[in-house]
């Protein structure tokens, strides 16, 4: 299997495909969206995303090294081709922009780190613990507290389970201890706007000026128009509501 493969530079003249073949160490975590290092030129190595792939090319002759993530996906692909086209710019460029912040520098060593965090699981069976609880084998009240809790909210990250729970961490390192709990350190996943509710923007009104404008516009048997205005006039809310003139009629 051969990839297709962007490579990460603001060079206009690097803004095509080049052909890797795929290693089959690799093939089975190498997908369309895949953040890679190559061989490039005569001695060094470059970052590059993967985009598509083919079964041979003629032109394939060196091998991917290794796949740094898997952060973008297909649909971010297929964006910034879009955005390349309308926009003149490199697919690389566009893809940047998809980028998670503090994750676009080509030096690995400044880049953000995934933020990890300790939790918490059963070990043991459902069914043996409830019964060890019921035959009073574990005799520590805060110890049955994080126990009962686990067993409807498993997964839970160390440091609020000893909040909820009231307990201490020497508590929960017993438990860990004693093979009822294990303790595995997990990547957090971060969305800034998992809290936030975000309403759609509504049509604004335009102003006398503006609907003079727009409707000069609208009239006209020209295609194309150079508005004027001074800064923050909003000379583009004209053209938004034009479009959307447009669109409708279409």
């Amino acid at each position: 299997m051969v990839a297709e493969v962007i490579i990460n530079t603001i060079a206009k003249e690097l803004n095509r495909t080049y052909d890797y073949i795929v290693p089959d160490s690799i093939s089975s975590d190498l997908k369309i969206g895949s953040r890679v290092f190559v061989p490039f030129g005569k001695t060094k190595q470059e970052e590059g995303f993967v985009i598509g792939f083919k079964e041979k090319s003629e032109f394939a002759n060196k091998e991917i090294i290794k796949i740094e993530d898997n952060i973008l996906t297909e649909e971010n692909i297929k964006l910034a081709r879009l955005m390349s086209k309308r926009y003149f710019c490199n697919i690389s460029d566009a893809l940047r922009l998809m980028l998670p912040p503090g994750n676009t520098t080509k030096n690995i060593a400044n880049r953000m780190k995934d933020k990890t965090g300790n939790f918490v699981y059963l070990k043991k069976s459902i069914e043996e613990i409830e019964f060890e609880i019921e035959q009073n084998k574990i005799k520590s009240e805060k110890q049955k507290r994080i126990l009962n809790f686990l067993l409807e909210n498993e997964g839970i990250h160390i440091q609020d389970l000893e909040i909820i729970t009231d307990t201490s961490r020497s508590i929960i390192k017993t438990l860990e201890k004693n093979g009822y709990i294990e303790i595995i350190e997990e990547k957090i996943e971060r969305n800034p706007f998992i809290n936030k509710k975000i309403k759609p923007d509504k049509p604004l009104k335009l102003t006398a000026e503006q609907q003079n404008a727009y409707n000069k516009i609208k009239d006209s048997k020209y295609k194309e128009f150079l508005i004027y205005g001074v800064t923050g006039s909003r000379k583009n809310r004209n053209l938004f509501t034009v479009n959307r003139k447009c669109i409708k009629t279409k």
